[in-house]
C-alpha cells in the first residue's frame, strides 16, 4: 500500500467534504487490514469510500480514508452455480461487463452503475421491479476487516448475524473487501418509455406493477404528467435502439438540454413550471431491446441532491398526494421529476424492505437551488406512514426515530458493538444514526 497522504475529498453532489489525515489504496484484504490495525494504533478512525454517489456523509472522516480502487475486479466465477466473487472496490459498471464477458448478469439493476459493488451494498442501493429485492439480495457471502484487523468470511451459514448486518452495514461494521454475488444467465429485455397521464398511472397502479417485471415512473412537478418505463424479459434483441436515438434522447436531451432548462430554472424559479411541462411534452415514446444492463442503467450527468423514502406500497397513493400538498406550497420551486419505484420485501436487518413491499420515493433539487425545506417536508409525510429513508440519500432522521421504522435495528447494533466497540468505523453521519 502507497504512504498515505493527506488530501480532501468530495462526493459526486459536491454537499460533503471531508479532509482526512491520511489515506491508502490498498490492494489486498491484507492491506486494509493493516491500514485498520495501523489507524487503531494511532488513535484514529478509518472510513473506506468508493465512487462517491452517496449524497450523506457515511463515508465521510478526518482521519484514515481508504480508497477501494485498487481493490477491485473478479476474483472467481462459476457459471453452473451462477456466483461470481469480487473485490469490493469493483464498480457495477466493471461489474457488468465482467459478468457479460461470463454470460452472467445481476438479476436486477438501479440506473446508475458508477457506484462500487461495496458501496452499493452498503445502502440498500435498488432497482425496481415488484419480485426483486435491494442488490444485498443477491449476496451469497461477504469477507470484512473488523476493527481488531482480523478477516472475517459471513453468509447465511457462516456468522450468520454478521451477514444479516453487513449486507446493509452503512460502513459501520468493518470494510467490506469481497463479494460473492449470486447471478442469473445474461437475458434481454423490452423497454418500453412513453409519456402517460398521471391519473392514469395511479388508478391502474396495481397493475401497472404486478403485470411487468420492472416498472417505475417518473413525475413532473406543476403538470399532470409522468413518464412510465416497463422493462419487461423476452427471448431475443429483436429491435435495438438506433445509436442515433440513444444519443438524442438519453445525451442531448436528457443530459445536455435538461442541464440548460435547470440553469435557467435556478436563475430565474418563475419559469420552471414552464420547463416542467416542455420537459414532459419533449419526451416522446420509445420501445427496444438490450442487454439488461443496458437497459437498467442510464448516463447521469446533471448534479442533483437526493432524497429518497421507501414505504409500505399501499401507503404510496396518500404520501403522493401529501407530497403533491408539499411542493405547492413551498417558496421556491422543484425542477427535477420525482421518481416512484418498487421492490419486494427482504429479511435484511437494515434493509428498506425489511418485511415488507416497498414503494419507493425519490425528490431531487438541482444543485444550488434551495431544498431544505423540501426535504424536510416530505420526510415528515413519510415518517409517519413507516418511512424508511436509504441510507445514501439525505434524511435528517436520527437513531431514536430510525429504531421505531426498523424491527431488527437494536440486533444491529449489537453486532457492531461486537465488532467495533472502540467505534474505529465511527463518523459524524453514523453518531447520528446509530448512536455512539
Amino acid at each position: 500500500m502507497s504512504a498515505p497522504t493527506a488530501t480532501t475529498w468530495r462526493n459526486w453532489a459536491g454537499n460533503v467534504r471531508a479532509d482526512a489525515v491520511a489515506v491508502g489504496y490498498p490492494a489486498s484484504a491484507a492491506e486494509v487490514a493493516a491500514a485498520v490495525t495501523g489507524a487503531v494504533a494511532a488513535g484514529r478512525a478509518v472510513k473506506a469510500v468508493g465512487s462517491g454517489h452517496s449524497f450523506t456523509s457515511a463515508a465521510a472522516t478526518d482521519g484514515v480514508r481508504l480508497e477501494l480502487g485498487r481493490l477491485s475486479g473478479v476474483i472467481a466465477a462459476d457459471a453452473d452455480a451462477g456466483t461470481v466473487t469480487v473485490r469490493a472496490g469493483t464498480t457495477l459498471r466493471q461489474l457488468n461487463a465482467a459478468l457479460a464477458a461470463l454470460g452472467l448478469a445481476l438479476p436486477n439493476l438501479g440506473d446508475i452503475d458508477a457506484q462500487t459493488i461495496a458501496g452499493a451494498l452498503a445502502t440498500g442501493t435498488h432497482g425496481t421491479g415488484a419480485a426483486y429485492g435491494c442488490l444485498s439480495t443477491f449476496v451469497e457471502a461477504l469477507e470484512l476487516v473488523t476493527a481488531d484487523g482480523a478477516i472475517l468470511r459471513c453468509s447465511a451459514t457462516e456468522h450468520p448475524d454478521v451477514f444479516a448486518a453487513a449486507r446493509v452495514g452503512v460502513g459501520a461494521v468493518g470494510v467490506v473487501t469481497e463479494v460473492t454475488l449470486r447471478c442469473v444467465p445474461a437475458f434481454i429485455l423490452r423497454a418500453r418509455e412513453r409519456p402517460t397521464a398521471l391519473a392514469d398511472v395511479l388508478a391502474g397502479l396495481d397493475e401497472w406493477v404486478g403485470a411487468n417485471d420492472h416498472f417505475e415512473f417518473y413525475w413532473f412537478p406543476y403538470t399532470e404528467r409522468t413518464q412510465t418505463k416497463v422493462n419487461n424479459r423476452v427471448p431475443t434483441s429483436d429491435a435495438p435502439l438506433p445509436g442515433w436515438r440513444r444519443w438524442f434522447d438519453d445525451d442531448l436531451l436528457a443530459n445536455r438540454v435538461f442541464a440548460g432548462m435547470c440553469r435557467l430554472g435556478r436563475a430565474l424559479p418563475g419559469t420552471v413550471p414552464a420547463i416542467n411541462a416542455m420537459s414532459a411534452r419533449a419526451l416522446s415514446p420509445r420501445e427496444y431491446t438490450a442487454s439488461s444492463h443496458e437497459v437498467f442503467v442510464t448516463a447521469r450527468r446533471v448534479r442533483f441532491v437526493e432524497m429518497e423514502y421507501g414505504i409500505p406500497r399501499a401507503a404510496l397513493p396518500e404520501a403522493f398526494a401529501a407530497l403533491r400538498r408539499v411542493i405547492d406550497r413551498l417558496p421556491y420551486r422543484v425542477v427535477f421529476p420525482v421518481e416512484v419505484r418498487f421492490t419486494a420485501a427482504d429479511d435484511i436487518w437494515l434493509s428498506h424492505g425489511y418485511g415488507r413491499d416497498n414503494a419507493y420515493l425519490a425528490i431531487h433539487q438541482y444543485v444550488g437551488m434551495p431544498y431544505e425545506e423540501y426535504f424536510r417536508e416530505f420526510e415528515q409525510v413519510c415518517a409517519p406512514l413507516g418511512g424508511r429513508p436509504h441510507w445514501g440519500k439525505m434524511h435528517f432522521r436520527d437513531a431514536a426515530t430510525l429504531r421505531t421504522a426498523y424491527p431488527r435495528f437494536d440486533d444491529f447494533l449489537a453486532v457492531r458493538d461486537r465488532l467495533d466497540p472502540g467505534r474505529v468505523f465511527a463518523n459524524s453521519y453514523t453518531g447520528r444514526v446509530f448512536g455512539t
